[in-house]
């Protein structure tokens, strides 16, 4: 059985390097091409095709996996939605119109976004709406650590849980979230959901939602130690992604697969 073809756009970034390492050793897919928006900054496998066309990197390649910026993303979208090709789209920090570009897109190829491509995030997701929904008399409190050099904040995989924790709750994370407080701000309301971000070092990723009420508390909590869960995260949605009909997923869709 031939392997599957991945192209990585965004190969130059800390998550692309760790899929080149992560590709070289996978039996069941290979690298068919890297792409950089700028110049290529290290030393790629010598028998990869290296290029900064899109044009390029889609007709190489059977999938593409995509760790670049909102703008990087967005580029992509666009050339996908008239050359439509399986993506895997792990960029955080996409804004209102850039998420209505995705969902346009995955109208006309099968696209799987998530902020976070650890499958034990996805697991993590599951667990917070359960416990969200079963413990309703209990405040909900996110707190997300990361690197120094992140640069949205609260990351995309807080806002994510988040969701989870509203929508459990028949609620709007947007309407109940608080993102910091300071000073007299009053009484805590019973339907918020506070996201707090740290910064510091080169914390990879860690998420904690804690659920209190009076006399009792349960924290559920992610740590990564590795990009590489994200880029193995990433691999997995890809051979998953290529037998999907149109439409948009994510990580907690092939979480079985």
């Amino acid at each position: 059985m031939s392997k599957l073809l991945i192209g990585i756009h965004g190969s130059t970034g800390r998550v692309g390097r760790v899929l080149i390492e992560n590709l070289q050793n996978d039996k069941d897919a290979l690298i068919a091409c890297l792409h950089a928006i700028d110049e290529f900054g290290f030393a790629a496998p010598k028998e990869v095709k290296k290029t900064n066309s899109l044009e390029e990197l889609f007709n190489l390649s059977g999938v593409v996996i995509d760790f670049t910026s909102p703008l990087g993303t967005e580029a992509l979208l666009k050339y996908a939605i008239t050359n439509p090709k399986p993506l895997i789209i792990g960029t955080t920090g996409l804004n209102g119109a850039q998420i209505a570009l995705l969902k346009e897109a995955a109208r006309k190829m099968p696209i799987l976004y998530s902020t976070n491509m650890s499958l034990g995030v996805a697991v993590l997701n599951r667990l917070v709406e359960i416990a969200s929904e079963k413990l309703r008399d209990f405040d909900i409190e996110i707190v997300e650590q990361h690197h120094r050099l992140k640069k949205d904040a609260p990351s995309g995989t807080a806002l994510t849980l988040g969701e989870y924790a509203a929508k459990a709750r028949g609620l709007e994370l947007d309407k109940v979230r608080v993102s910091g407080r300071d000073g007299m701000t009053g009484q805590r309301s019973k339907d918020e959901i506070a996201i707090f971000a740290l910064r510091g070092g080169d914390v990879v990723g860690r998420h904690t939602v804690g659920f209190y009420n009076n006399g009792e508390f349960i924290e559920l909590n992610h740590t990564a130690t590795s990009r590489d869960t994200f880029a193995k995260g990433a691999i997995h949605a890809a051979k998953w992604i290529i037998n999907q009909p149109n439409g948009q997923y994510s990580i907690s869709d092939c979480l079985e697969g």
